[in-house]
């Protein structure tokens, strides 16, 4: 053994021949050759390490540490050159899983190779190579690889691994984890992966290319042949495969790369072909409630910038038309000779229940997204404020809501009367001109008031409030007072009641005080009472002012 122990000088050609290479480098190399994985005696790693040491840290001249450090990287190029590039050259024609197969082994022994040489001169790396700024022995290592290997053969790799991909796409199986080993080699191009140059430049770029032809090619075939759904189902899988082929063997850096090329070809190029698609196309789909297949639609096209406007300029076209089909169904049947009158509640039900199911349908199948509730609004927008006939959209939902509120009228229990006021102040809200609903709401109230019809005082302030949320205080003030004044009024019939039992008028009299200006102005037509009317009116009046006496 070269040594120190008794002062003698370990000479460059003796301490390398006679103990490194012989000892270290030979016996990993035929170890490697033969298919098994190095490991030395801890006896042997100390003796070999040893030397390295000594060497390393001889007075100069005799420190070869320079000399060392030159002569690790010569013996990797070297066995490079000489065992691993023509093993690879000799499997480059034999097809592209035997390459990688080849190029798997030959990493992993290079890699064994790097970990033994590390251990062995790690005197190097501590304080040579430290000292001056030199790569360590790891980098050194993979630097040689890069450059006698890896250039020459990614090419032929990186071919190899998209025909595994494609191959993979069409249904065939891999084996993934070849392509996974062979993907962290590319990886580790960049300086130990410290940097993913290597790994984008030379697969990622040439895979994403690759990918763009492959779903060029299956999205021509695909709208030749499939309904929008069909379509639409593959692409969905296909995506899903995309993302999970990433997490199984690619870099995580990929997936967004990868995802936007396959919606690119598959989805924007042919969105509006998907969309307009003859028998199977988005109006079809609404027209025939396939709301599956309208969801999978809206969430494939909601990757795209700018992708749902074009579908939900659909749907509002959509909505317009049903609605149109509703108005056109009443003019029809005005112009069939129906009597014309300002009730049509089979026309504001269609109206109702086409608004209340297709807001349904932007809540469940379109998760509620604003550009659908737009367009819900904007076709109801044109479709309500279509009057048809002699009287307004606005009358007869006035009307609509008479009917729910008095007595006599529709047969509902508490919930559906609420049920139906929330429906009709829906509509409500697409009107143009609420002050003439206002109008004619307020004059249908105070007849039922005034004759005592209210089916429900609840119900008359729920309505009131109802409309208060859409339009603000000051829409439904007026309602409010008139409100209001009956209840007063009901507080102050009994004492007057009690003063007229103390007068013999022989007639059952009462009186309902107004507020001007809460209440729908009418003509006074010119009366002549009766004495004892006059004078049942005569007490009121001296009542009255007796009570109210300190107004001004």
């Amino acid at each position: 053994m070269a040594d120190r122990a008794n002062g003698n000088i370990i000479q460059l050609e003796d301490g390398w021949n006679n103990e490194i290479k012989k000892r270290a480098i030979d016996k990993l190399e035929q170890t490697l050759d033969n298919g098994f994985d190095t490991a030395f005696e801890p006896k042997e790693y100390i003796r070999i390490y040893t030397t390295c040491y000594d060497m390393c840290t001889q007075r100069s001249p005799y420190n070869w540490s320079r000399d060392l450090y030159q002569r690790h990287g010569e013996t990797i190029e070297q066995y490079l050159q000489n065992t691993v590039l023509p093993a690879l050259n000799d499997k480059s024609g034999q097809g592209g899983t035997i390459l990688l197969n080849e190029l798997k082994h030959r990493w992993t022994n290079h890699q064994i190779m790097n970990k033994w040489l590390k251990k062995f001169f790690t005197y190097l790396d501590r304080y040579y190579v430290k000292h001056h700024s030199l790569p360590t022995l790891e980098q050194a290592g993979l630097r040689h690889f890069k450059d006698v290997v890896y250039e020459n053969v990614k090419e032929q790799a990186t071919g190899a691994i998209i025909s595994l991909i494609n191959e993979e796409r069409d249904g065939e199986i891999i084996e993934k984890s070849l392509v996974k080993s062979i993907v962290e080699l590319y990886e580790n191009m960049g300086l130990g992966g410290a940097s993913l140059e290597s790994y984008t430049n030379d697969l990622e770029q040439p895979l994403l290319d690759a990918t763009r032809a492959y779903y060029a090619r299956k999205r021509e075939d695909w709208i030749a042949k499939d309904s929008t759904p069909d379509y639409l189902i593959k692409v969905e899988k296909a995506l899903a495969e995309e993302k999970a082929r990433v997490t199984e063997y690619l870099n995580p850096a990929s997936e967004p790369k990868i995802r936007r090329v396959v919606e690119d070809e598959i989805l924007q190029k042919v969105q509006m072909n998907l969309l307009e698609k003859e028998g199977s196309g988005c109006r079809v789909l609404l027209a025939n409630d396939k709301s599956e297949d309208l969801q999978r639609m809206f969430h494939l096209f909601s990757r795209l910038d700018n992708g749902l406007q074009p579908m939900a300029s659909i749907v509002e076209s959509f909505i317009t038309s049903m609605g149109n089909a509703c108005v056109e169904k009443r003019q029809a049947k005005l112009d069939g000779g129906e009597k014309e009158k300002n009730d049509d509640p089979e026309f504001v039900k269609s109206l109702i229940d086409l608004h209340e199911k297709y807001l349904g349908v932007i809540r469940e199948t379109f998760s509620g997204h604003h550009l659908f509730q737009k367009a819900l609004k904007n076709s109801f927008e044109v479709v309500v404020n279509q009057d048809v006939g002699q009287y307004s959209n606005a009358e007869l939902m006035s009307t609509f809501c008479d009917r729910v509120l008095k007595s006599g009228g529709e047969k509902l229990n508490d919930s559906e009367v609420e049920e139906s006021l929330d429906r009709i102040v829906q509509l409500f809200s697409f009107l143009t001109d609420k002050d003439l609903f206002a109008d004619i709401y307020r004059n249908q109230l105070a007849k039922r008031l005034l004759n005592q019809r209210s089916s429900s005082d609840d119900a008359e302030k729920l309505m009131i409030a109802k409309l208060k949320v859409q339009c603000g205080t000051q829409f439904t003030s007026k309602m409010e007072g008139m409100l209001n004044d009956l209840a007063v009024g009901n507080d102050q019939k009994s004492e007057f009641d009690a003063r007229m039992e103390q007068h013999d008028t022989k007639l059952s009299f009462s009186v309902q005080v107004l507020t001007t200006g809460f209440w729908p102005t009418y003509k006074t037509p010119e009366v002549s009472l009766p004495a004892n009317m006059t004078k049942c009116l005569e007490i009121f009046t001296e009542w009255h002012d007796a009570k109210h006496q300190k107004r001004k």
